[in-house]
């Protein structure tokens, strides 16, 4: 068996992509729905390359992924990560947004190559912003979020035509956050 044999390039690939998450501390189902690997293979990957090796930075999460939107637009700062979060799935062409703004995902289920470009996007976001704000899970929350179009949407800036991410359910005065945060110093 010689590991550069193309019969072993999927398995290496989903073997890969789940480190590479467990790395940002992603939920065992997040990384099942990506790697198609079952919870039993994730939690052995844990154990074996980051638990018993004495990496005690990376933690497991527990639990549900987060669902709510608030954090992405309860301030300024969050919501320009949020939207510097769209803008990278868009080109990692994870999503794309139509003529009328409306936000629609590429991809009709998660894979191993949806997952390597989500891990893409959530790192260049982490090479953008010293203070990420948004852990990995919250990244892909959002990525549920915005392209169902009903609780979070893509509003346009009136001062500066910017699009941003903006709660549809609450009051928008039509600004980006990056024109709130200048009129604030």
């Amino acid at each position: 068996m010689r590991l550069t044999d193309d019969r072993y390039a999927a398995e290496r690939s989903q073997f890969e992509l789940a480190l590479r998450m467990i790395r940002h501390e992603a939920r065992t189902r997040t990384i099942r729905e990506c790697t198609g690997l079952s919870d039993d293979r994730i939690r052995k990957l844990y154990a074996t390359y980051f638990r018993n090796t004495g990496a005690t930075n990376i933690r497991r999460r527990r639990g549900k992924s987060p669902r709510q939107i608030m954090r992405f637009v309860r301030k300024p700062e969050n919501q320009l990560q949020a939207t510097t979060l769209v803008a990278l799935y868009c080109s990692s062409l994870l999503l794309r947004v139509d003529v009328d703004n409306n936000v629609a995902p590429r991809w009709p289920r998660p894979d191993v190559e949806f997952g390597h470009r989500l891990c893409r996007a959530y790192e260049t976001y982490l090479l953008l912003h010293d203070d990420a704000r948004l852990s990995f899970e919250w990244a892909w929350n959002l990525l549920h979020s915005i392209s169902y179009n009903d609780e979070l949407y893509l509003a346009i800036c009136d001062l500066c035509a910017t699009r941003y991410v903006q709660d549809a359910y609450g009051i928008d005065d039509a600004t980006c956050p990056s024109c709130q945060m200048e009129r604030r110093n």
